[in-house]
């Protein structure tokens, strides 16, 4: 069995962003991958503009009286945000207001807080420094600039970044297409009567949402018979018009688990059996597309049926791999270190992932039932606990934890 660490580098080293691109308005291309460098055609602010509410002044003027007083301007003008100033007049300060043009000759804004207004005067009560509560023009972005390099997902703030600059429409490579399909006899579908020995298909709801999630555009071919011959049909089918084949169940050596010799029989398998719990039967290689030429091939990706072990397979694997298809280049999730309020004194030849959450104080709790099959799990957990081969876990012990906030963006 490989390694979880052999095994993702197997994936990875064989993933391929898809080809084609297009242009697609800004507002509509949340978790859409960016095809070429955004470059920014101006700089961000335009201008310089005041950060507070208060009087543009040139520090020149600001003079004490005769008497010691603060100096006192006349205000020679209002510049409301979104208004063109005219140059400051010597002598005069301008009353101005967050996210408006700093006036011409103006070289500071001194905050309302630290004046005194009286009728068309203004006395200063704080002398400022060059610059002060003045943003820059470029402060943020200069032009000529890449905000968004090539590979970024366009996450919400990366939109609004793009917009900042005058992007109404971005490149972005096209979507994923995905097929997926589950086999067993057993599986039901809600709102289906339940016969007996039968279950509810958990697991295509989990993998439809993880998918959709993703931004992929999802085939679903439902439940597909436990027979060679329907397994390999569907097979065919879905390598016509798909970049990646992801099925639940029927990967492991049972009778009756006929996705692994049906993707033999269709195409090849590189990858069988990884050294993790959940997740052991996890197969990867791809099906041959018909009627194309030859080196023609879809990605094919097994997951195991239990509905742990799909849900913490598809994060560790699928997930990672998905985004190097729409040709994202950072795909590792960041883990934290956190402490383990419990103990688990059994150690298993396995890369274990714990599901687990973070107490009030800080630590972690392990849910009480770690069985792949208990679903409940994934929802009370905020995370994955990476625990290494042959490892037991004493309370107060710094482990690593792969917070679920970072596997399901």
């Amino acid at each position: 069995m490989l390694s979880t660490a052999d095994a993702l580098a197997t994936l990875l080293g064989a993933a391929r962003s898809v080809d084609g691109t297009q242009t697609v308005p800004t507002l509509d291309a949340l978790n859409r991958v960016v095809a070429v460098d955004v470059v920014s055609p101006l700089d961000v602010p335009p201008m310089n503009i005041s950060a507070m509410d208060g009087y543009a002044v040139r520090i020149a003027d600001l003079t004490q009286g005769a008497d010691g007083s603060p100096p006192r301007l006349p205000v020679s003008q209002r510049i409301p945000a979104g208004h063109a100033p005219v140059p400051l007049a010597a002598g005069s300060a301008a009353r101005i207001f967050t996210g408006a043009t700093v006036p011409p000759g103006a070289d500071a804004i001194v905050i309302q807080e630290q004046t005194e207004a009286d009728g068309d005067t203004v006395s200063i009560l704080h002398m400022p420094n060059p610059g002060e509560w003045v943003t820059a023009q470029g402060a943020d972005i200069h032009s000529g600039s890449v905000i968004l390099p090539a590979g970024t997902r366009l996450t919400p703030q990366a939109l609004g970044l793009a917009a900042s600059v005058g992007c109404a429409e971005l490149e972005v490579l096209r979507r994923v297409k995905v097929a997926v399909f589950f086999t067993g006899d057993e599986l039901t579908m809600p709102g289906e009567p339940l016969k007996p020995g039968a279950i509810y298909n958990s697991n295509r709801f989990t993998l439809r949402g993880l998918l959709e999630k993703l931004g992929c555009e999802v085939t679903d071919y439902g439940i597909v018979p436990d027979r060679l011959d329907a397994t390999r049909a569907t097979l065919r089918e879905a390598a016509a018009a798909h970049d990646l084949i992801l099925t639940c169940g029927g990967v492991s050596v049972g009778e009756e688990d006929h996705v692994k010799p049906a993707v033999e029989a269709e195409g090849r398998l590189s990858m069988w059996q990884i050294a993790m719990k959940p997740g052991k039967p996890l197969a990867f290689g791809a099906v041959r597309r018909a009627n194309v030429q030859e080196s023609a091939e879809t990605f094919f990706i097994g997951l195991p049926g239990n509905p742990v072990s799909t849900f913490v397979t598809f994060l560790l694997f699928v997930r990672p791999f998905v985004l190097r298809l729409m040709g994202v280049r950072t795909v590792s999730p960041r883990a934290l270190s956190l402490r383990a309020d419990f103990t688990q004194s059994k150690a298993d030849r396995r890369n274990e992932f714990l599901r687990a959450r973070i107490n009030p104080a800080g630590g972690l709790d392990l849910f009480p039932n770690q069985s792949s099959a208990v679903l409940t799990s994934t929802v009370w957990g905020d995370g994955l606990i990476d625990n290494p081969p042959n490892h037991a876990i004493s309370t107060g012990e710094t482990v690593r934890f792969i917070p679920f906030s970072e596997l399901l963006n």
